[in-house]
C-alpha cells in the first residue's frame, strides 16, 4: 500500500505536536522554566482575586508569554550550543550568558509590569 504525503492539516497539527513535545521536554529539563510556571500561576491566582480589569489580564498574559518565549529561546540555544561545542568554549559560554541576560530582561520587566498592574490593588488592600 502506497503511502501518501501527509494532507496540510495533517502537516498542521504535526507541528502543534512537535511544539507541544518541545515545551514538554524544556518543562522536564528546567528547574526555571517550571519556576516561572509556577509565578504564572500565584500571578494568575492573584489576577482572579483582584478583579484585573481587561487590559490588565493583556498585560499580564503578554508578560508571562514573553518569559516563558525567552527561557524557551534560552533552552533551545543551550541545547543547540552543546551540541556544537560540547567542552568548554569562551564563545559557547558567551552565547550561553547572553541568552540568559535575555530571560533576566524579559523576568525584570514583566516583574516591573506586574507591579504595575497590582501596585493599586495593594494599596486599596492596605486602607481597608
Amino acid at each position: 500500500m502506497e503511502r501518501r504525503p501527509p494532507t496540510f492539516i495533517r502537516r498542521r497539527l504535526n507541528s502543534f505536536g512537535y511544539a507541544l513535545k518541545g515545551i514538554a521536554a524544556a518543562f522536564r529539563s528546567e528547574i526555571n522554566l517550571r519556576w516561572h510556571v509556577l509565578s504564572a500561576g500565584g500571578v494568575v491566582a492573584l489576577g482572579f482575586y483582584v478583579g484585573l480589569t481587561p487590559l490588565e489580564w493583556v498585560v499580564i498574559t503578554l508578560s508571562i508569554g514573553l518569559v516563558w518565549m525567552a527561557e524557551l529561546f534560552n533552552t533551545a540555544l543551550e541545547v543547540v550550543v552543546n551540541l556544537v561545542s560540547p567542552g568548554r568554549h569562551p564563545l559557547a559560554g558567551k552565547a550561553k550568558d547572553i541568552a540568559a541576560g535575555a530571560v533576566l530582561v524579559a523576568a525584570v520587566t514583566a516583574a516591573v509590569a506586574g507591579m504595575l498592574v497590582f501596585f493599586p490593588y495593594g494599596v486599596a488592600l492596605l486602607q481597608k
